[in-house]
């Protein structure tokens, strides 16, 4: 614990909300982030982006209204004028043994006091400005639908996260490691075991006793959290940003020593003021990738002491230094042309890293950063995609309509060439999820993008079902799985889980499973994603975290799903001898792998049950 923050002289938050008075950050900033501009020039767009001003203006009250306190000296603005500027910046860490925190598990059992909607503390920076004016010519592509004769996903056991904390909506995100499961919402976040045993829980802010980035600075609004496993280094990584009044903007980043979440991380606060001429701007809705060699982190910026909108925040943190606890090397960018932009989580040998946003109805935009550790160069492209329309926003279940966002892309991922995305788009009046699946070729060296297939989650039954929220993953074998909300005027929000083959028809899924529904219903903001992540030990296991409604308010479930067959024990997509062997192998030594009936056990039971499997084929 950093024994420079002293925790007597704390204010009880939980006791401000329940008396509903305004947040204030307290602690004092540790260290400011040095900003030293260097001359890095590059062209932010080299293909043709075809579109006007993707979004804005964005109406913002932060001028007028603040949303928190400020809590120490303001920093120092990052000059991103230029929409071809890039800034380079450094972040000095601070090492932190959560095993020293006096309190290991601090977020027990549903909130009961007041509950705050964050939208609340940003002021109006509003989704009803975020509308594209369609153009261009969609494609001819087939928008797929469910396909009832192909094979269901395999769930396995699921576990309760996070409950409702002082805030709406959640935001869950998990990240899952060889023997762990780390999951963040607004604003706390808690280690598991795969078996789902709580090992350590805290909330990000001065709130926790202490908050997990409270120790690095952190004030009374740390909020947006995101996490991922970083499979290639064997690092948890946690991202949350900050926002005091009209003169602080900060983006936390946190990175584990090890494959263990328990103990030491490297913690780093970073400035996120962003200026443009004599505007300033504030980042808001983190997108959160890496790759082999960076960290990178997007936003939308708004106006801090302004009404406008500055298009989309780009941040790289050099990989090399920050899994080593050293000083940060941080590159910040801008696209004054983009908004709600996603980052995504690569796997295999990218060319360069990725980002996808929606463009209009009937386009995507995507992204690269060339060089990203060295000279940061940002450009683009168009995919064209079947046409679409925007969502509603207001989805029903039994409890009234949730508001569950606009048309932006929810998740990103890659893997050897193939680049998948998520959002949510109207179809015969309802809200449905819809995913795509691309080829970056050789793209940004030469070629384009292209679109390889996409499909609508729209199922003929239940009727007036509407879909939502969802993620989107590929395993080793190039199965796919996604998990979404769903629910209809009639009943309580459900998440479900569907998956595909490579062999299977373009733009098609399987049936969806629906593998927990909340007891209750609900209404307003909610949501604002799903989850997904594979886990690394074998690289087939989908592991998801979604959001269903309780008489307490909001919950979190974690599970795990697989889309192959159980007898197809390899994944490879065919039941052959291979896999026979590989379950007898399993079997024999014990492996969790071999738990066919997954009860936890590895027992005569599991054998004769994947015999029967194997002989009936998939």
């Amino acid at each position: 614990m950093n024994e420079g923050i002293t925790m007597s002289s704390k204010v009880d938050r939980r006791a401000q909300l329940a008396a509903g008075s305004g947040l204030a950050g307290l602690v004092i900033s540790r260290f400011a982030l040095g900003v030293a501009a260097i001359g890095l020039v590059g062209c932010s767009s080299h293909a043709p982006e075809g579109a006007p001003r993707a979004f804005g203006p964005m109406a913002s009250s932060l001028a007028s209204q603040p949303a928190v306190k400020p809590v120490g000296t303001p920093p120092e603005p990052i000059n991103l004028s230029a929409d071809d500027a890039v800034v380079q910046t450094t972040g000095e860490p601070q090492i932190i043994d959560t095993r020293t925190f006096a309190k290991q598990i601090q977020v027990v059992g549903p909130w009961k006091g007041e509950i705050r909607d964050i939208e609340e503390m940003l002021g109006e920076h509003g989704e009803d400005n975020m509308r594209r004016t369609p153009q261009g010519v969609a494609n001819d592509l087939p928008v797929g639908a469910i396909d009832e004769t192909l094979a269901r996903p395999r769930p396995g056991p699921l576990f309760p996260g996070i409950t409702q904390t002082p805030w709406v909506p959640p935001d869950p995100t998990l990240a899952v490691g060889p023997n762990h499961i780390v999951t963040t919402v607004n604003t706390a976040l808690a280690f598991y075991k795969k078996d789902g045993t709580l090992e350590f829980s805290a909330n990000l802010d001065d709130s926790g006793d202490p908050g997990f980035f409270e120790t690095v600075g952190a004030g009374g609004f740390t909020f947006d959290p995101k996490c991922f496993y970083d499979h290639l280094a064997h690092r948890f990584v946690i991202v949350a940003v900050e926002l005091y009044g009209t003169t602080e903007s900060w983006v936390d980043i946190a990175v584990s020593d090890d494959d263990d979440p328990n103990g030491v991380w490297f913690k780093y606060r970073t400035n996120s003021v962003v200026s443009v001429g004599a505007d300033t701007f504030w980042v808001d809705y983190p997108g959160f990738g890496y790759d082999k060699d960076a960290y990178y982190i997007t936003g939308n910026l708004f106006g801090l002491n302004n009404d406008g909108f500055g298009g989309v925040f780009y941040r790289v943190f050099k990989k090399s230094s920050v899994i080593a606890g050293g000083a940060a090397t941080i590159f910040s960018l801008r696209d004054a042309n983009g908004a709600s932009c996603q980052a995504t989580q690569h796997f295999g040998a990218n060319a360069a890293p990725f980002f996808v946003e929606v463009l209009d109805t009937t386009t995507l935009k995507v992204s690269a950063i060339k060089t990203p550790i060295t000279t940061p160069t940002r450009v683009s492209t168009n995919v064209s995609i079947p046409a679409f329309s925007y969502p509603s926003g207001a989805t029903p279940n039994v409890g009234g309509d949730l508001q569950t966002v606009d048309e932006r892309i929810f998740n990103v991922h890659w893997r050897d060439g193939n680049l998948y995305a998520a959002h949510t788009v109207r179809s015969n009046n309802k809200d449905i999820a819809r995913w795509y699946h691309m080829r970056t070729n050789t793209w940004p060296t030469s070629g384009v993008v292209s679109l390889v297939e996409s499909g609508n989650i729209n199922p003929a039954s239940p009727a007036g079902l509407h879909t939502y929220f969802p993620a989107i993953y590929s395993d080793k074998n190039n199965n796919v799985g996604v998990v979404m909300g769903a629910s209809t005027k009639t009943t309580t929000p459900s998440i479900r889980i569907t998956g595909r083959r490579p062999t299977d028809p373009l733009g098609t899924l399987s049936p969806l499973t629906v593998v927990k529904t909340g007891p209750n219903g609900a209404a307003g903001r909610w949501g604002d994603y799903f989850d997904l992540a594979m886990d690394p030990v074998d690289d087939i296991t989908f592991w998801y975290i979604g959001e269903i409604q309780t008489p307490d308010g909001w919950a979190t479930e974690i599970g795990r799903f697989k889309s192959n067959c159980l007898s197809d024990f390899n994944g490879d997509g065919f039941v052959t001898g291979d896999d026979y062997d590989a379950y007898v192998f399993a079997f024999e030594a014990g492996d969790p792998s071999a738990d066919a009936n997954e009860d936890g056990f590895v027992t005569g039971d599991d054998f004769d049950m994947y015999v029967q499997a194997f002989a009936n084929g998939c």
